[in-house]
C-alpha cells in the first residue's frame, strides 16, 4: 500500500549523486519484500540539481533486481525519437516481464525544449505524430513512414505493447487522453477534465480508461515519523528544495498536487498539504481505508542513511498494525492502476 517515487533532485549540499543512484535499486528491492507497489521514475532535463534526465536507464536498475514490483515511468514524449523509444520500452518490457507502464506528457519548461533544440510551441503537434506511430510500432506493425519502411524488434514481451497512459493538467490533455483511448493521470483536478476526458474517449469510440485527477491537497511526498519535530529538523530542508524546485517551474500554479509556494521550513511544516511528515498512527488509518502511502525516501537528496529509518518504519510499524483490520478495499484510482501491473 505504499510507493516509492524517485526524481533524484540532489543540490550540492545533499548526499552523492553515487549513493543516491546507488539506493535505489536497494530500496526498490527492499520494498517489493514489505509492501511497495511500485517505483515511480519521473523525468526532467538540464537541471542543476541533476533531476533524473533518464528513467529507463534507472528503471532498467531495478528491474534487474525485482520480480514482482510495478514501474511507472513519466516521459516527455516531445523529446524522444518514436522509434528509439518503442525499442527501449520493448526492451525494458521483456527485462521487467511486462511490469513496467509510462505515462506520457508534453513537458512544460521552455529550457529543456531548448536542449533538445524544439519550440514549445509545437509540443502538440510533435506529441501527437510521435504517439501515433509509437502505438503501431509497439503493437508490431510494420510501418512506412516517410518513405521508411521501419519495424522495431525484438517485439514487448506484452501483447500490444507496455500499458501507455496521458498526463498532464489541462482540458487539452485530457482530451488527447481520449482522443488516442489512453488512460488518464492527471496531475491535478482542474473543473471540467474528467468531463472533457470522457466525451473525447467517447467520441473518438473508445471507453473511458483508468483515470485520476488528484486534488491540490494530495500529498506526493510523504514521511511517516514516530517524533515529528525531530523529523521536521531532519528531513524539512530536504524537503524545502524539493517543494521550491517545483513551485519555481510553475509559478502561479493554483491547481495541480504537488504544489507549495513557500520558502522556509517552517511555513512547508504548517502550511503543505504536497509535502507532509505524517504519525505513525495516521499512517496506519490512511493504509486501513484503502489509501496509498506515496513515500519519496531520497527527496531533495536526502542521504539515504537517513532514509532508510523512515522506510522501515512503514514496513515494521504501519503495515502489520493495517493488516490486522484485514485487507482494505482500494480507495484510490491510481492505487488500482498500479496493483493492475504488480506481478504476483
Amino acid at each position: 500500500m505504499f510507493t516509492l517515487r524517485f526524481d533524484m533532485r540532489a543540490p550540492s549540499w545533499g548526499a552523492p549523486r553515487a549513493a543516491l543512484y546507488g539506493a535505489v535499486p536497494e530500496m526498490c528491492a527492499w520494498a517489493e519484500e514489505h509492501g511497495g507497489l511500485a517505483a515511480v521514475l519521473t523525468e526532467h532535463h538540464g537541471s542543476e540539481d541533476g533531476y533524473l534526465p533518464s528513467p529507463f536507464l534507472l528503471a532498467s536498475a531495478v528491474a534487474a533486481r525485482t520480480q514482482r514490483l510495478a514501474l511507472s515511468l513519466t516521459l516527455i514524449l516531445p523529446f524522444y525519437d518514436p522509434i528509439r523509444l518503442a525499442e527501449d520500452m520493448a526492451i525494458l518490457d521483456l527485462l521487467a516481464g511486462g511490469r513496467a507502464s509510462y505515462i506520457l506528457a508534453l513537458g512544460y519548461r521552455p529550457e529543456e525544449y531548448e536542449i533538445f533544440g524544439l519550440d514549445l510551441g509545437d509540443r502538440g503537434r510533435l506529441a501527437d505524430e510521435k504517439l501515433s506511430l509509437l502505438r503501431r510500432l509497439l503493437a508490431g506493425e510494420t510501418v512506412v513512414h516517410d518513405g521508411r519502411r521501419i519495424t522495431v524488434t525484438p517485439r514487448p514481451q506484452t501483447s500490444g505493447g507496455p500499458r501507455l497512459m496521458w498526463g498532464g493538467g489541462s482540458l487539452a490533455a485530457a482530451r488527447r487522453a481520449g482522443r488516442y483511448g489512453l488512460g488518464m493521470l492527471a496531475n491535478g483536478n482542474v473543473a471540467g477534465m474528467r468531463e472533457a476526458y470522457e466525451a473525447s474517449c467517447r467520441r473518438h469510440g473508445h471507453p473511458p480508461g483508468a483515470a485520476f485527477f488528484p486534488d491540490r491537497d494530495t500529498p506526493s511526498v510523504t514521511f511517516v515519523a514516530d517524533d515529528l519535530d525531530r523529523a521536521w529538523s531532519e528531513l524539512g530542508e530536504y524537503m524545502l528544495h524539493d517543494a521550491r524546485g517545483y513551485a519555481e517551474w510553475n509559478p502561479g500554479n493554483e491547481t495541480s498536487a504537488g504544489m507549495s509556494d513557500v520558502t522556509t521550513v517552517a511555513e512547508l511544516r504548517e502550511t503543505s498539504k504536497s509535502h507532509v511528515i505524517i504519525p505513525i498512527s495516521e499512517a496506519i488509518s490512511r493504509v486501513r481505508v484503502g489509501k496509498m502511502l506515496r513515500l519519496s525516501p531520497l527527496c531533495g537528496g536526502l542521504p539515504p542513511e537517513i532514509a532508510w529509518p523512515y522506510l522501515k518504519r512503514v514496513s515494521e510499524v504501519v503495515m502489520p498494525e493495517a493488516a490486522r483490520s484485514g485487507p482494505a478495499d482500494s480507495a484510490d484510482p491510481e492505487l488500482d492502476e498500479l496493483l493492475s501491473n504488480r506481478k504476483t
